[in-house]
């Protein structure tokens, strides 16, 4: 596939994958995407899942069309991007290796090599020249390893992006870019909101045509939408105004609840209501919801004088990715000693910018009238 004059992609996709990374459901499958510039110096980006080694040395043999690769610039280790490194530099002895120093320290891990006679460690600001195609090379420290770099090409204008603006699902997948590029976002990189904010405001300064991710599509119309997309998320704002209910329930108490209060949310005219039953929603997107709205209730009932089990991983994702900027309402249950609220309260006691709503609700065992008088105050307050 032509994505410029020179520029080739060479990747591959992968159907049959259940879970990306042992735990993020593809139904759509996943994308390994890699590039080559054919210039008067050949440069490959990235490599492939091992799976596709085959598949990707095919690819890039066609690209070659009979020519000899320069140059393979190494954006990431992770090995669904790393893993066929050694395959390609058996099969061209003579290219060199281009990637950060604490690249070449994980080849020696993943290798036993860091292909020292043929490695050029690059750095902040470094080039290298193709040809007409000259190279300018950024560090991406923690978006999301600490070895990450990106490139761009000052001829063609692109920015090749290494895991930033990747998504879930093949090149050819129908659907929606922001969905499941929002929850390949937090659930991959969220963490590192402030480094990935660091490395926008990097290709803020370019002049970029075209993005190339190492995970799905080649972006190259309305960028200023997916930019944007990136900004709010990367600062933890509020992407759509709305709320988001996460309840765990065991008996349907606190699932009646949860559904009321959506009701009486969607009666007082809330733009969106997203809810989760964290015991059988995808936790991903219930995690991605929890970041996307500036909203979130959390509706559980108190489990062994604390909280439901799938409630704590869902509170737990949303720490370990630096959940801050939101409003939380609570909804608690429990019959004989309940501990929902002073829990969920004492979790996110070091999290940024955190504000309680003050109508909480607080029922025993199942909705009284008063119970339902609580959640009308709730909904309220929320809109």
């Amino acid at each position: 596939m032509e994505i410029t004059k020179d520029i080739r992609y060479i990747g591959v996709n992968d159907r049959k994958i259940d879970l990306f990374e042992g735990q993020f459901m593809v139904e759509n499958g996943m994308a390994y995407n890699s590039y080559a510039i054919i210039d008067e110096k050949i440069a490959v980006f990235d490599t492939v899942d091992k799976n596709f080694g085959g598949e990707w040395l095919k690819n890039l043999e066609n690209a070659l069309d009979g020519r000899q690769p320069d140059y393979l610039i190494v954006s990431h280790m992770e090995p669904d991007h790393s893993a066929n490194i050694a395959n390609f530099a058996k099969k061209y002895e003579n290219a060199k290796v281009v990637a950060s120093e604490k690249a070449f320290v994980m080849m020696k891990q993943f290798f036993g090599t860091d292909f020292a006679d043929r490695k050029i460690a690059v750095k902040e600001g470094d080039t290298l020249s193709l040809g007409k195609h000259t190279l300018t090379f950024y560090t991406a420290p923690m978006v999301h390893w600490p070895e990450v770099i990106v490139t761009y090409d000052s001829l063609d204008k692109v920015l090749f992006s290494a895991d930033a603006f990747g998504k879930f699902g093949t090149t050819d997948t129908d659907e929606d870019w922001a969905c499941e590029a929002r929850r390949y976002y937090f659930g991959i990189v969220g963490k590192y909101g402030a480094q990935a904010n660091a490395l926008l405001k990097k290709a803020g300064n370019l002049d970029i045509k075209t993005i190339c991710p190492l995970h799905g599509p080649v972006l190259s119309e309305n960028l200023d939408y997916y930019l944007n997309l990136y900004k709010t998320w990367t600062s933890y704002g509020v992407e759509t105004d709305g709320v988001v209910i996460c309840y765990t329930s065991v008996y349907g108490g606190t699932k009646a609840a949860a559904e009321l209060l959506a009701e009486e949310l969607e009666k007082g005219g809330c733009p969106k209501v997203a809810v989760n039953d964290l015991a059988r929603c995808d936790m991903a997107e219930a995690v991605e919801d929890a970041f996307r709205y500036g909203k979130v209730v959390l509706a559980t009932t108190t489990y062994n004088a604390e909280i439901f089990p799938f409630m704590r991983t869902f509170i737990d994702e949303l720490k370990e990715r630096n959940f801050q900027n939101k409003t939380v309402g609570i909804i608690e249950n429990g019959t004989w000693a309940p501990m929902a609220e002073k829990v969920i309260k004492s979790e996110f006691e070091k999290s940024k910018n955190i504000a309680f709503a003050e109508n909480s609700v607080h029922i025993r065992s199942v909705m009284t009238d008063e119970n339902k008088e609580e959640i009308k105050a709730l909904a309220k307050e929320l809109l």
